[in-house]
């Protein structure tokens, strides 16, 4: 096995942890970096049999600048901030990213006059520079393929190696001395009694050979100072598992909502775009509009749409079954493979929301490409709600709702949830962290 399958649950056979990190995607494996950084012994536990295999590795790669979320919110405030420590970040690691600009257009003129200059308001309230207003003549110059009313271009949005950026936070991580538990899933936890947390987690392999039917000879019982959940999909439900029968938790609180989105690639053809290219985004809708995104290998790819999943029936249980074994109704999402699929008759949407920007798209040109899944604090109507970075009582922390901008805002997230531990300062200059 590669350095990031290794099996390691075992490692896990000891008495003590001072910070246990639960999920290895770009999140948890900056905050281990994080925590590592300032001197703490760090655990890093995964219930998959490599890091990132999640919501990490089932994005559009994109480094966003900003543009879109409310002034002062977490997502805001960490974005901008990700943003600049993510690209000095990978040019000193030696991680592929590339400022390849981005274009939000106005297809109406309604939306060049009212909604465009509004958005630029708030991506400048945030702190994000050098946005620079374009006509339809000065798009059609740089992007001979986009048609629209107006638009502004973002010089620092751009696109990354996800996958290089986890290895290289693993290894800073380990490089600090943290350790990384893979097929590990923790299932709950009770709190001992000198108050310290007491996290039980199985071999992965145990628990699905097992269809969540655990014997107790095979629990792990691990005593730690500091818990932090950075489980991507399945945070909410884990945070509900690990808080304490006396006290509801600060998960319980929390609506959770799961939203799919679908991308779809050309089938042939030179790329379209050099750039990215966002339509304007329409309100409460769950997601930024189906836009083109190009890979560091210049390939463009459409979307995601959004689809909103099924509720599942029991987002407390942390038995999980996978979806074949599952007799419960409506499985979770971490727990359904078919949760990624792509329903090819979603096409015809994209189809139209495409030409709306691209009106030259042939037809039969889209192919299905992949799917994604968003952990959501709002459901469908709602306002987009922000991340929840939360204490829960001594010694837990939780990083729930982490969707778009995680990946660009992983870094400072990583920071801020390290300070909340240690009570030492973010630091958002990644050149503190040689």
């Amino acid at each position: 096995p590669g350095p990031l399958c290794r099996p390691t649950w075992l490692v896990l056979e000891m008495e003590r942890v001072q910070t246990l990190v639960i999920g290895a995607g770009v999140v948890g494996l900056a905050t281990a970096a994080s925590l590592a950084r300032r001197g703490r012994a760090v655990i890093i536990a995964e219930r998959e049999a490599a890091v990132g295999t999640g919501v990490s590795s089932r994005n559009s790669e994109v480094i966003h600048a900003g543009l879109y979320y409310p002034r002062g919110s977490v997502k805001a405030r960490t974005c901008v901030r990700g943003n600049r420590m993510l690209y000095d970040y990978c040019e000193r690691r030696a991680v592929k990213a590339h400022r390849v600009g981005k274009l939000v257009v106005a297809t109406s003129e309604r939306q060049l006059h009212e909604d465009l200059p509004a958005l630029r308001a708030t991506a400048e309230g945030n702190g994000v520079r050098g946005l620079r207003d374009l006509t339809a003549a000065d798009v059609l110059h740089i992007e001979p393929q986009v048609r629209c009313t107006g638009a502004f271009l973002s010089p620092d949005s751009g696109i990354v190696d996800s996958h290089g950026l986890m290895v290289a936070l693993l290894g800073d991580a380990e490089t600090r001395g943290a350790v990384l538990a893979l097929g590990t899933t923790v299932v709950g936890a009770r709190r001992g009694s000198e108050g310290r947390l007491c996290v039980q987690s199985v071999d992965t392999r145990v628990l699905r050979e097992t269809g969540g039917c655990v014997p107790e000879d095979a629990v792990l019982d691990l005593n730690c100072d500091d818990v932090v959940n950075c489980a991507g999909l399945s945070a909410v439900r884990l945070g509900r598992a690990l808080a304490p029968p006396s006290s509801p938790g600060v998960c319980t609180t929390l609506k959770q909502a799961f939203a799919r989105g679908c991308y779809f690639g050309l089938a042939s053809g030179a790329p379209p775009f050099a750039r990215l290219v966002y339509p304007l985004p329409e309100k409460n809708l769950g997601g930024l509009g189906v836009h083109a995104t190009v890979d560091l290998a210049g390939r463009v790819r459409f979307g995601p749409d959004v689809e909103w999943l099924p509720s599942p029936v029991d987002q407390s249980s942390l038995h999980f079954t996978t979806a074949t074994q599952s007799s419960a109704g409506v499985p979770h999402p971490d727990d359904d493979p078919r949760a990624y699929d792509v329903d090819e008759t979603r096409a015809n949407a994209f189809y139209e929301a495409i030409r709306t920007y691209w009106p030259n798209l042939p037809d039969d040109a889209l192919v299905p490409d992949y799917a994604g899944v968003r952990p959501k604090l709002s459901g469908p109507g709602d306002p987009s709600a922000d991340f929840c970075l939360k204490a829960d009582g001594p010694g837990l922390w939780h990083a729930c709702g982490i969707e778009s901008p995680g990946l660009t805002a992983s870094l400072a997230l990583g920071e801020e949830l390290a300070a909340m531990v240690t009570g030492i300062p973010a630091v958002h200059n990644v050149t503190a962290w040689r």
